[in-house]
């Protein structure tokens, strides 16, 4: 392999605590696929948890790593099978007997054909000879969705990963010993273990309607649909930081997990349903890996779907700071803020604090079931103005349905009327500097009370956000940031298409990333799946997955949501 690469490859592990090396030979072989840059993938604790579980099972497995290629600032992609190769021994990925790609974003699904097309291994999985890797997956966005990656992985791991893949680890292992027969091994994985769908299994057929008349497995003794279990006690395995490395997002941190789940049941937010039900760490278990992350780092990142609601989360900040070191948290839920957890998270150097309100007015807030007020996220802002932070973030969503101009205007007037209390509770103290919007489509998202919604108009959405920031164009202190809406398009694309759109990330693929002219291409129309509303009693593509949630639950919150609007 080129020889600037290896030694590139050879500082970034010098640089890194925590990796794990092990010397080629008896071992069952994982790369561990990112599909996205080393900076990104460093920073997500679901991928580096699975790095873990892989290196730490018995002794037959050796897990190493690998990212998407990048070539300069542009980020075009090396060319060459060869330059694909894992970090830790720069071997091709395509000599691994286990290729795991590692997915929480949609937007990424593009990059794990670009990665397999690198490598030299064929994309399709029923084209894929046995000399090739098995080709799996697993995260959020797998979790909810499968089936635009159906057609390209052999099997995936569903939900949480911690108790399913060591089950996968054993009958691997076993079937290497006995004699290796991917289709038998497939099938057994199937029939055994929870969590587990190999799509290769199950038929989809269609209606003349082309929507799905039926999702049903091939042979007998196949499960009908894909239970997942989740995990009874959270605190029977460590979730933190297992590889510290610079220039990665939040490289001052270390990452320790106090959660899972969430109890609010916001209907628009996939983790509260996909990951029921709410879980939390002990104060124990939480202090034991904090005390192991300050041996690297001065400042403990707490994440999880619901920080703030820990009920320790007071006394785990305060052990933090009576250790001199800081405490990190990325967002605190509005009615939860109050002056003792401002004051601590004031002491761990925090300028900036994320505040999500979602809607400006109550009729979107109610819709999305925010349970939150107006008043509630005024109070929170005083509070921390008072307290001498001096930015805000501010979370807003557009595109919500059954939203009127009335709601943009409402964005507008709730961020004024924040600006407003701000500079009056700052007089006299530090100066508040700025409050940034963070302007997001809403997308709905399977599993979510909202799935049968349809995307709003992208065009649309782009001249609210506009109207928002010129509404704002000649405030020095509030600032506008917004995604761009042709990604929502793809993003809801990739969330609620079924196996078809395969075929369209195969045109994506093939014509290097041009959306635009793949869409031309292939005989499928998007807006089928991102501007049609679907109907209660229909077949939809991720019904194959029980996450444990009621269907008819989710239909009774959707019609509150859109009949109280």
């Amino acid at each position: 392999m080129d020889w600037k690469l290896k030694k590139k490859y050879a500082a970034v592990l010098e640089s890194e605590t925590g990796y794990v090396k092990k010397v080629w030979g008896t071992y069952n072989t994982v790369c561990l696929a990112y599909p996205n840059h080393y900076r990104t993938g460093m920073a997500n604790l679901g991928f580096q948890t699975v790095y873990k579980i892989f290196n730490e099972h018995s002794s037959s497995f050796l897990c190493e790593r690998v990212f998407l290629p990048a070539s300069g600032n542009d980020a075009k992609f090396v060319s060459g099978a060869a330059e694909i190769v894992s970090l830790e021994s720069q071997k091709s990925i395509a000599e691994f007997d286990i290729l795991a790609f590692s997915l929480s974003f949609e937007n990424d699904y593009p990059h794990v054909l670009e990665m397999l097309t690198l490598a030299g291994i064929p994309l399709l999985a029923k084209e894929r000879p046995d000399n090739y890797p098995l080709v799996i997956g697993g995260g959020i966005a797998l979790t909810l969705n499968p089936e635009p990656l159906a057609d390209f992985f052999d099997l995936f791991i569903l939900g949480e990963a911690e108790e399913t893949l060591p089950q996968f680890c054993r009958s691997f292992e076993e079937a290497r010993r006995i004699g290796y027969d991917r289709r038998k091994l497939l099938k057994d994985l199937q029939k055994k273990i929870s969590n587990i769908y190999v799509p290769g299994l199950y038929e989809v057929k269609y209606s003349a309607e082309s929507r799905i008349g039926s999702i049903v497995p091939i042979d007998a003794g196949l499960p009908e649909k894909i239970k997942i279990r989740h995990i009874k006690d959270i605190n029977a395995f460590s979730t933190e930081e297992v590889i510290s490395a610079p220039q990665t997002e939040m490289e001052d941190m270390f990452l320790v997990e106090v959660n899972r789940g969430c109890a609010r049941s916001c209907r628009f937010c996939a983790s509260s349903f996909a990951y029921r039900p709410a879980r939390f760490r002990s104060k124990t278990e939480i202090i034991a890996a904090i005390d192991r992350g300050l041996k690297r780092k001065k400042k403990i990142g707490l994440v999880g779907t619901a920080v703030s609601d820990h009920p320790d989360l007071v006394h785990i900040c305060e052990y933090i700071i009576a250790q001199k070191a800081q405490a990190g948290i990325g967002s605190l839920r509005i009615d939860q803020i109050d002056e003792k957890i401002v004051d601590l998270i004031k002491l761990s150097g925090i300028e900036t604090v994320a505040l999500a309100p979602e809607a400006g007015s109550q009729k979107m807030r109610d819709l999305l079931r925010k349970d939150i007020t107006e008043a509630d996220i005024i109070r929170a802002a005083e509070i921390l103005v008072e307290k001498e932070i001096p930015n805000l973030r501010l979370y807003f969503m557009v595109g919500i349905p059954n939203e009127d101009q009335q709601d943009i205007d409402a964005i507008i007037e709730l961020t004024r009327k924040i600006q407003h209390h701000a500079l009056q509770h700052s007089q006299g103290k530090n100066k508040f500097r700025r409050i940034t919007l963070s302007i997001n489509q809403f997308i709905p998202k399977p599993a979510t009370p909202l799935q049968w919604c349809a995307l709003a108009d992208v065009n649309v959405v782009g001249k609210k956000i506009k109207k928002i920031e010129n509404a704002f164009s000649r405030e020095k202190q509030i600032k506008v940031i917004h995604d761009v809406p042709k990604w929502n398009y793809v993003q809801a694309l990739l969330s609620l298409g079924d196996r078809r759109v395969g075929e369209i990330l195969l045109a994506v693929n093939r014509l290097e990333g041009n959306w635009s002219q793949a869409l031309k291409e292939v005989n499928i129309n998007p807006d089928f799946y991102v501007y049609r509303q679907k109907q209660f009693d229909e077949i939809l593509p991720w019904d194959i997955i029980d996450l444990g949630i009621s269907k008819k639950a989710l239909i009774s919150e959707c019609r509150k949501a859109l009949e109280e609007t």
